[in-house]
């Protein structure tokens, strides 16, 4: 079974997180990526630790199984086998400042003219044009500026980042999606474009129910902590030995969860009925519910709970993360093969496609400008 993207080659000049995980996306469905660095300096993001061997580890879990080709844009003789390779590729993600590779005299417009099929995706943290278009942007920066920030953490406390680099993410994953319609919207216009990816489009567009609660009410929203603020109860509560969370979305789960804990009378409690009653009399209830919960294991309860068919998990950590049988079973836990990293595993690819077949393992990332000679022979 060939991979869908089997033909497609993509040509990566993006560094760190935002294009890295497009591109890394887009490998991992069969395309043949070209990452383009500077000689002898690469991507920065070989620079981050922790190390494995003498390597990046954070590198390589978005780097792994792409091909490295060391070119200087600055120097002609690289321009122009580097324009060569702009002829044979389908689509080019960069994720430099707004303006960079128009400088360098390789900007859409000018490799448009080399290829009209040739889908261009540039990733930026405000966008190719507007006001702050010119602005210098990092994940965190983006995350507060968005406005995700201001409503993570628990109620009342300071400005808490989201633990996972989301601003770069979501720019990598829309990247991704665009991509991908413009490589279908070729199939019948034979012409390539251009795609403006802005991360701070991508945090408005998560930014689903605060925005909507502002809109419906007038009240700007701020942290709740690990509830959610429309439905109750649905959050974390502390067992008397750890954590254990429930999502009660409806009336059918709602008596399930309170015949589990002995807690009947709450079924039918006029205060407590329906779900915009629970949420309005959420501190009563939230009182109620953790002082029974914290008489029970974590274990016990969630074996209860789940037998009732109530949705509810530990609240695991990262090591748990890495032995869950379930991931392991889809295949979201990949060696890297080879010693070069040693006992190593990333993540998978989690679009799981029936007529496409996924590698146990991956190739480590490549080493700055390990493929040139193999991509010039093949390709120039």
């Amino acid at each position: 079974m060939e991979s869908p993207l089997n033909e497609i080659k993509v040509l990566d000049m993006t560094r760190f997180l935002a294009g890295p995980f497009c591109t890394m996306i887009l490998n991992d469905l069969g395309a043949e990526v070209i990452k383009i660095e500077r000689p002898e300096v690469g991507d920065g993001a070989r620079q981050f630790g922790p190390y494995v061997k003498e390597r990046s580890a954070y590198f390589n879990s978005l780097n792994y199984g792409k091909k490295s080709v060391a070119l200087n844009l600055k120097d002609e003789e690289d321009v122009e086998k580097f324009k060569k390779l702009v002829e044979i590729a389908d689509v080019l993600v960069e994720n430099f400042r707004p303006g960079t590779m128009d400088r360098l005299g390789l900007g859409y417009q000018r490799l448009k003219e080399i290829n009209p099929e040739l889908i261009y995706s540039a990733i930026s943290g405000f966008g190719q044009e507007g006001p702050f278009s010119d602005k210098p942007s990092y994940d965190m920066i983006v995350q507060a500026h968005g406005g995700i920030m201001s409503v993570t953490g628990e109620e009342g406390g300071k400005p808490v980042r989201v633990g996972v680099s989301i601003g770069d993410i979501m720019a990598g994953v829309y990247s991704t999606i665009g991509i991908m319609t413009a490589l279908f919207q070729r199939t019948t216009t034979g012409e390539g474009q251009k795609l403006d990816i802005s991360m701070l489009d991508c945090q408005a567009a998560i930014m689903e129910n605060p925005i909507v609660r502002y809109m419906a009410t007038g009240d700007v929203p701020g942290p709740v902590g690990s509830r959610h603020p429309s439905i109750t109860p649905y959050q974390a509560f502390p067992t008397s030995d750890d954590w254990i969370v429930v999502a009660v979305a409806n009336n059918k789960f709602w008596k399930n969860f309170c015949e589990v804990l002995g807690l009947e009378g709450l079924i039918d409690d006029n205060r407590f009925n329906t779900n915009p009653k629970r949420c309005e009399n959420y501190e009563e209830l939230n009182e109620i519910l953790s002082e029974e919960i914290k008489k029970h294991k974590t274990d016990e309860l969630l074996e209860k709970l789940e037998d009732n068919d109530v949705p509810c998990t530990p609240v695991n950590d990262v090591k748990d993360l890495t032995e869950n049988p379930q991931l392991d079973f889809r295949n979201m836990l990949r060696d890297m093969a080879g010693d070069l990293m040693g006992d190593f595993m990333v993540t998978g690819n989690p679009i799981k496609m029936k007529a496409a077949e996924e590698p146990e393992e991956v190739e480590p990332a490549p080493d700055i400008g390990e493929h040139n000679e193999e991509i010039f022979q093949k390709y120039l």
